[in-house]
């Protein structure tokens, strides 16, 4: 199974246990994937139409739990299932729960004026059309939001919780996303995916120490190269004086440490230091192998003319 398959098994057994949360969580499924049809005798018929099979288990059981009702469920062709609540009286009692009537927007502000409420209305749309890869991957969460304005309501409805979302159209199907590995857990948090929280939080962790383990070897590994390299031009530059002019023309101090860079070209400052009598410092160090630079390359620009 699928990572997201986990969050949606998951998320099936969770159920807010007052009605205005149920309510709010069949609103959420029934705005992506339900309908009000109108029958020939004026009665009307409500209706959810969905692939996955654990979103018309949650419709079926949410519908029982809030209104009472026993609602009808068939299997069209190998994976559309529908499930009916037939009845004009349950039908009106359904819409005015769910005051389908009342607004424009994905779900009226009344509807889900708690935070729980907020909670439950999340939790049912993931359920329905939300997706999350498997973090061994990467990190992606999204939400099909149908349309630029229902991407937008549920954009704030997340932004309450202090998840940042942003919306992106993909074959003009406005979709509602995330890409941080920290935003996705709260999101997780927020619906009460816990136990997939706690899978996609330590994969988040063992990634983020195995990325700071090779940030701190290639650091090491660059400060490696970086002091060879600087060891390697120190001993050509003593050299070239060596074969120029001899070390006759060094104070004594810069001879001393000319002869040890020569004697130790792999020995870091600290330690080439420590070699001397009386020892100097790392910053004395590389004052005098600076000075020696400069006396090479003074003797390069006396050759050259």
């Amino acid at each position: 199974m699928s990572f997201a398959g986990k969050v949606k098994e998951e998320l099936f057994g969770q159920f807010g246990k007052a009605k205005h949360c149920q309510i709010a969580e069949i609103a959420a499924l029934f705005s992506v994937c339900g309908q009000v049809i109108m029958e020939e005798d004026g009665s009307n018929l409500i209706k959810f139409t969905t692939e996955n099979l654990t979103v018309a288990k949650k419709c079926y059981i949410l519908i029982k739990k809030a209104f009472h009702m026993i609602p009808d469920i068939s299997l069209r062709g190998h994976h559309q299932y529908h499930i009916y609540l037939i009845g004009n009286e349950a039908a009106q009692d359904f819409m005015k729960a769910v005051r389908i009537f009342d607004s424009v927007l994905l779900v009226p502000d009344s509807l889900i004026e708690r935070q729980c409420c907020k909670r439950a209305f999340l939790r049912g749309l993931f359920l329905a059309v939300g997706s999350v890869t498997n973090p061994q991957r990467g990190y992606h969460l999204e939400l099909a939001a149908g349309s630029r304005e229902n991407a937008t309501r549920i954009q704030e409805i997340m932004g309450v919780f202090g998840l940042e979302a942003k919306i992106v159209e993909r074959k003009k199907n406005p979709i509602v996303y995330m890409k941080d590995g920290e935003g996705i857990v709260d999101f997780l948090n927020v619906i009460g995916a816990h136990v997939a929280l706690m899978e996609f939080e330590n994969v988040r962790i063992l990634k983020e120490m195995r990325n700071s383990i090779n940030r701190q070897v290639n650091c090491e590994a660059a400060n490696i190269k970086k002091t060879v390299s600087a060891a390697s031009r120190q001993v050509e530059d003593i050299r070239f004086i060596h074969d120029t002019v001899g070390f006759g023309i060094l104070s004594e101090s810069l001879s001393e440490m000319a002869r040890l860079r020569l004697e130790n070209p792999d020995v870091p400052l600290k330690e080439l230091g420590e070699m001397l009598e009386p020892p100097i410092g790392k910053s004395g160090v590389n004052h005098r192998l600076r000075k020696l630079s400069d006396i090479a390359a003074n003797l390069q620009k006396q050759k050259k003319e």
